[in-house]
């Protein structure tokens, strides 16, 4: 019997997959997985029709059509006064998580480390490891969540290829501030060190926040990819397209392996993205309106057994369940979503190593009876 080899022997299925999978076995609220249960607008569906029936159904160029290029470069400038090569820069890409493992693959090697900060998106680890690199955790710690910069500069070896960084935070929903960009400049500035900026939920801002992109640190830039998602933007998260910005020469790294993983992204949605971006407002407005959902959220709940940590963005909010129970994170979230019928999704899973929290992370990007209905079964515990 032949031996099937395995460059991820221990990895089992996402706590995504798992809490989402529970939450439909068991018809539970599903506040778990990272996506809307609510459509996008209907003129953005409308448009995807309007250019599948004008006959933009064969490949697009690879790097992506040049209209929304052009839409997303204006949009670059206008939010991080940079001025941005459409055709040189920017790539489509098949959703986010494509261009994270794009950019990690074409700049790691065997032998290489990449530090991520911890809690961390799932996708980033496994991808390091593909190419045969070393993960390098840092840790944020409860209850902030800040990022110690002295610990930072000590992971920074002569074997350091990458850092990952993310902000808006997913987990934590934490956010970056040009004070920070400034602290991740000073340790790099000397070395031969990348960056990946995971920024999926820049336009999801509260508290008159503002998105401090990568991008708009001009020293910074020249060493990263940025990355950004269509799917977390318009509500379409099936749609799996999303683009990365990354100054010519590390964008001519990226569409090497890109063009022979994707090649192209669907070239219809790209029509109609392009169209549908030439309103600031589609974008602009999200901020208010996640807003009033995390504020809701978070009023329903204020006298629960639930402690809220801070929420400066993304459709995230954690919760200290400690004076509720002293079970391990994993087990009080299964038993959240068996017996009271809300799925979450427990934090230790975000960690390289066994890691004990008293910590589940709630999305609120659902509708109002959905979180309604949600909040009556956990203001019962």
């Amino acid at each position: 019997m032949h031996v099937i080899p395995s460059k991820f022997p221990g990895l089992q299925p996402s706590i995504f997959s798992v809490m989402t999978a529970l939450a439909k076995k068991h018809q539970a609220i599903n506040l778990a997985q990272g996506f809307p249960d609510f459509d996008c607008d209907d003129k953005l569906k409308e448009l995807v029709s309007k250019y599948m029936e004008a006959g933009k159904n064969q490949y697009a160029p690879m790097r992506g059509i040049p209209e929304l290029l052009e839409r997303i470069a204006y949009k670059i400038k206008q939010l991080y006064q940079q001025n941005i090569s459409a055709l040189d820069h920017i790539t489509i890409t098949a959703g986010a998580t494509q261009a994270i493992f794009t950019a990690i693959g074409c700049m790691v090697s065997p032998g290489d480390e990449v530090i991520v900060f911890e809690p961390a998106y799932d996708s980033y680890i496994p991808a390091i490891h593909a190419f045969g690199a070393k993960a390098v955790p840092v840790r944020l710690k409860a209850p902030d969540f800040g990022i110690d910069w002295n610990q930072v500069a000590a992971a920074c070896t002569d074997k350091t290829k990458m850092i990952i960084i993310n902000t808006p935070h997913n987990p934590t929903a934490t956010i970056w501030t040009s004070k920070d960009l400034h602290q991740l400049w000073s340790i790099i500035k000397d070395k031969n060190i990348f960056i990946l900026s995971d920024e999926v939920y820049e336009h999801i801002l509260f508290d008159g926040q503002i998105h401090h992109s990568i991008i708009s640190h001009p020293e910074l830039f020249q060493r990263a990819f940025a990355v950004f998602s269509f799917g977390k933007l318009f509500h379409n998260t099936g749609w799996k397209t999303g683009y990365c910005v990354a100054p010519t020469a590390l964008s001519k790294e990226f569409r090497k392996l890109h063009q022979f993983n994707v090649f192209s992204v669907h070239t219809p949605t790209q029509y109609a993205l392009a169209d549908y971006l030439s309103d600031p407002d589609v974008y602009l407005n999200l901020s208010g309106f996640f807003e009033q959902k995390r504020n809701f959220f978070i009023e329903q709940l204020k006298d629960s057994a639930f402690q809220l940590l801070p929420c400066a963005g993304s459709y995230f909010i954690l919760a200290d369940y400690s004076s509720i129970s002293e079970e391990p994170d994993t087990v009080f979230a299964h038993r959240l979503a068996t017996q009271h019928g809300v799925a979450t999704i427990p934090i230790s899973p975000f960690y390289s190593e066994e890691t004990s929290t008293k910590i589940i992370r709630f999305c609120f990007a659902k509708t109002k009876d959905v979180l309604e209905q949600a909040i009556d079964k956990l203001i019962s515990i």
